[in-house]
């Protein structure tokens, strides 16, 4: 559902004039105040989730001293949370792979693209013994395979051949054994392509990424190309993108991350503590004066999960 701003505010003059009635209201009807310089499309986000939700508000964009949500709603921090969306999920990653790396001995292969290399150069300098690999955008499967060392394995499968013709030897590439898991930073359009060569050859290792992966994706089932890569999303979230239509997940992402923001307000605004509320984006309930750890888990893509959307 998209709204232009002259639409918008003749909404909300329908809505101002509502919350004037004096017929009695409960606590979801209350009127809910809001305070906030944005970008328009932001502006469109925020009254396109009032309206969906049947929310009665007043709504200022024109105080200069108002909360400031940057047009980058992904990477901002939202009002009441403790950090950005992806920087919620890029710490959550870097504690699993990491931190809490269980094969001291393995490394992991943090495989990015030119755009991700200022964040790939953070975590080498944080974890240096770790492999780093800027992959190009031309002729992928000769750099994975050189990459996983796939040539090596076919070049021996050949000597082993040639010792006695008649002997049938069934082969599947071995891939260098020192790798922990894979981390890619890399966008949907790449990320489709490279991702499949690697689970080809890589299928017993465990990839990841932050949701930025399929961000650009126009349907929730084409996820598929990331069969088995760990990402940290709420089940909620998930549930919200997979049932919205007409536009690409970064988009549905954004719009429940702005839904999150006006509900927390509502319930800063008429104290509605008691009722446990989660945002969609989160696994923490919203506590009074406590700014909120999204504390994400991990959410494994999978056919399955397809299925049931």
């Amino acid at each position: 559902m998209k709204f232009s701003l002259t639409l918008i505010f003749a909404f909300l003059m329908i809505f101002l004039s509502s919350c004037n009635s004096t017929s009695p209201i409960n606590m979801e009807q209350k009127v809910i105040n809001l305070n906030i310089k944005t970008g328009d499309k932001n502006k469109n986000l925020i009254i396109e989730s009032l309206l969906k939700n049947e929310q009665k508000f007043t709504i200022n964009f024109q105080n200069e001293n108002a909360y400031f949500l940057e047009n980058n709603v992904l990477n901002s921090r939202l009002n009441y949370f403790c950090k950005g969306f992806i920087n919620d999920q890029r710490d959550i990653l870097e504690k699993i792979i990491f931190k809490n790396k269980n094969f001291n001995e393995k490394k992991v292969l943090v495989v990015y693209l030119k755009e991700h290399e200022n964040l790939a150069n953070e975590l080498k300098e944080k974890y240096p013994s770790e492999d780093y690999y800027l992959i190009n955008e031309v002729n992928f499967e000769t750099q994975i395979k050189t990459l996983l060392d796939i040539d090596a394995s076919f070049s021996r499968f050949l000597t082993l051949s040639k010792l006695d013709n008649n002997i049938q030897i069934s082969h599947t590439p071995r891939i260098k054994n020192n790798i922990a898991s894979i981390y890619f930073l890399m966008d949907y359009e790449n990320g489709k392509t490279i991702m499949p060569i690697f689970r080809s050859y890589a299928f017993d290792i465990d990839f990841y990424s932050s949701s930025e992966i399929f961000h650009d994706a126009l349907d929730f089932k084409k996820l598929i190309d990331f069969e088995k890569t760990y990402i940290p999303f709420t089940k909620s979230m998930i549930e919200t993108i997979a049932n919205e239509n007409n536009s690409i997940l970064q988009e549905k992402i954004i719009l429940a991350l702005i839904n999150d923001y006006v509900e927390i307000e509502k319930i800063y605004q008429h104290n509605l503590f008691r009722k446990n509320y989660k945002p969609k984006s989160g696994n923490n309930i919203v506590r009074r004066n406590n700014c909120i750890d999204r504390d994400l888990n991990l959410w494994q893509i999978s056919s399955d999960n397809f299925n049931q959307t």
